[in-house]
């Protein structure tokens, strides 16, 4: 897992709409070593479903629900950590990886609709992952695969009901809970 603290900051959740994609966002995440995410929209039901992903894979993943943005990126940048925005428009990632792989303490903010300007301004980087419309999940996978310390894809989960065990063919799947 990566020594520096991470946490994704998630702009404009519709829950009807985006449930899906705020979801994996959240899982990509958590996968590739963030320790939480910030929820700027109210949807219990899609934190507590993380949470369980945790509760049965392993980590300390957090969601927090319905918070108020421009007051976590004060917290955050009050607290000595740097604010990397997610985005078309911005410096294409390789120009930012050495840069941003110097910070201990970020925070990563990914939009679903449109993003506020303000967001733009209080960034310490507006970082384009690709000058072309795709996915957040994408956008929060390869930015965080990018700026890791060492390879997220074999990151081990410990405390979970559940452990996956590499195999070559096949699935093998621990139960911790026996």
């Amino acid at each position: 897992m990566p020594t520096k603290k991470i946490v994704i900051l998630r702009l404009g959740h519709r829950p009807q709409r985006d449930k899906r994609i705020t979801t994996h966002v959240g899982l990509a995440a958590r996968a590739f070593g963030a320790e939480g995410m910030l929820l700027a929209s109210e949807d219990q039901k899609l934190a507590d479903n993380i949470a369980d992903v945790a509760t049965r894979w392993g980590g300390d993943f957090y969601v927090k629900n319905n918070v108020s943005w421009k007051a976590e990126i004060r917290r955050w940048k009050e607290d000595g950590g740097k604010v990397c925005h997610l985005s078309m428009y911005g410096i294409n990632l390789p120009d930012a990886v050495p840069e941003i792989r110097q910070c201990d303490k970020l925070m990563i903010v990914v939009g679903a609709e449109k993003v506020p300007f303000e967001i733009y301004e209080m960034a310490d980087w507006n970082v384009a992952v690709g000058n072309q419309p795709h996915s957040e999940v994408a956008a929060v996978a390869i930015t965080m695969d990018r700026i890791a310390e060492s390879d997220p894809l074999i990151n081990k989960f410990t405390g979970g009901e559940l452990t996956i065990v590499p195999e070559k063919c096949g699935k093998k799947v621990i139960d911790n809970r026996q």
